[in-house]
């Protein structure tokens, strides 16, 4: 399972610091575990699938494919690079939605001249 973990967290090309700070660790106990000098505890497997859409027979057995629901949109693959909460993501998709000129007025708004 250690070196399943170090793979789901290249797959997402996070640092173990950023890993571990969406399931509530550090990055050194990411480091331990990976390195497989401490083994994974069924919370952190949980957590784990949990928040990264891990399927749980992949993480446990390596049997199956690593993620359950890979990220179907573009706007999805940001939300999980860049931790966005659902209300971000929403904002982000309505923001895409407006025409250019909506956005460019909306830009002036939230960077006046400096």
């Amino acid at each position: 399972m250690n070196d399943r973990l170090k793979d789901v967290r290249k797959a997402l090309k996070m640092s173990q610091d950023e890993f571990a700070e969406r399931i509530g660790m550090k990055g050194s106990s990411i480091s331990m575990l990976e390195s497989g000098k401490r083994n994974m505890t069924e919370q952190v497997v949980k957590a784990v699938c949990k928040e990264y859409n891990v399927d749980y027979l992949w993480m446990t057995t390596g049997e199956g494919e690593m993620f359950t629901d890979l990220p179907e949109t573009i706007l999805d693959e940001l939300a999980i690079e860049y931790g966005l909460t659902e209300e971000e993501k929403e904002l982000t998709k309505e923001f895409l939605s407006l025409t250019k000129e909506e956005r460019a007025v909306l830009m002036k708004f939230l960077r006046p001249a400096r």
